[in-house]
């Protein structure tokens, strides 16, 4: 397994934006696809976007398509999630996940982060 640790969370006024990382350990980053989900209050957890090994194909869920951009580095064995036009229904904790298929990543990925922290006010 591939270990995955998020950074760049925070508190954001309706609107705004913020910029996820999510650094992974291994050499052989760039054979996974990489994606974020999000957990908010009260809420199971849900698919927000995915990227193919090779940063070729993209997918996401439809209520942040135009606003998101996932991305990634493979020198640097980094993802992104460019989050703009941010709305608190936003809010959430926002993970980090791996696995061997871009399939599989929008449904059950093999690694998780831990997580980080999404506020957005109204």
């Amino acid at each position: 397994q591939v270990q995955l640790v998020e950074s760049g969370g925070g508190l954001v006024q309706a609107g705004g934006s913020l910029r996820l990382s999510c650094a992974a350990s291994g050499r052989t980053f760039s054979s996974y696809a990489m994606g974020w989900f999000r957990q908010g209050p009260g809420k199971e957890r849900e698919f927000v976007a995915a990227i193919s090994g090779s940063g070729g194909s993209t997918l996401y869920r439809n209520s942040v398509k135009g606003r998101f951009t996932i991305s990634r580095d493979n020198a640097k064995n980094t993802v992104y999630l460019q989050m703009n036009s941010l709305k608190p229904e936003d809010t959430a904790v926002y993970y980090c996940a791996a696995d061997n298929s871009l399939v599989v990543i929008t449904s059950s990925p093999g690694s998780w982060g831990q997580g980080t922290q999404v506020t957005v006010s109204s």
